[in-house]
């Protein structure tokens, strides 16, 4: 007597979004939220490895910017979940959605880490703007609301990144 192939339980988190909203509402978020990841490590590596006469003070503001890009982590993933969608399950899945560059360089002058570092703020926030129309046409006003936020402390992290630059 042959068995019958158990079927694989699924997550079926309740949602009143159709399912093709919730692909849409789930590509955007695990999107924004791979972006994150990078955009936390590579703020790291620079807090960790900025150098020069305003030493303090940028090692502080990066530090005070990672812990807040990683704050949002949780939440993001948790919206993909409460949506009825999966999300990132490895570095690997990161790196195959992430559009932020790594930057493996020996050596990045303070001034470049800021910049580069605003400039990927700066983009994050393009990618928010746009999960923003997603989420709106699929009536997610939720994750609508929290995108507000999202989008407000990236533009925050962006500028604090670009009054510290000028004149490095």
């Amino acid at each position: 007597m042959a068995k019958t192939p158990k079927a694989k339980p699924k997550l079926a988190t309740p949602t009143d979004l159709q399912s093709n909203q919730v692909s849409n509402v789930t590509d955007a978020l695990n999107a924004i939220l791979a972006d994150s990841y990078a955009l936390y490590l590579k703020t790291k590596n620079f807090h960790w490895h900025v150098s020069g006469p305003h030493f303090r003070d940028y090692h502080l503001m990066l530090d005070e910017q990672a812990t807040q890009i990683l704050g949002t982590t949780d939440q993001i993933a948790e919206r993909v979940r409460k949506t009825g969608g999966t999300t990132l399950r490895s570095i690997g899945h990161i790196a195959r959605l992430q559009s932020i560059k790594d930057n493996d360089a020996e050596f990045v002058s303070a001034g470049d880490m800021l910049r580069e570092l605003r400039e990927d703020n700066l983009q994050l926030v393009e990618k928010l703007r746009e999960a923003k129309d997603i989420v709106d046409e699929a009536k997610d006003n939720a994750t609508s609301g929290i995108l507000d936020e999202w989008t407000d402390l990236a533009e925050q992290r962006a500028w604090f990144l670009f009054e510290a630059s000028q004149g490095v």
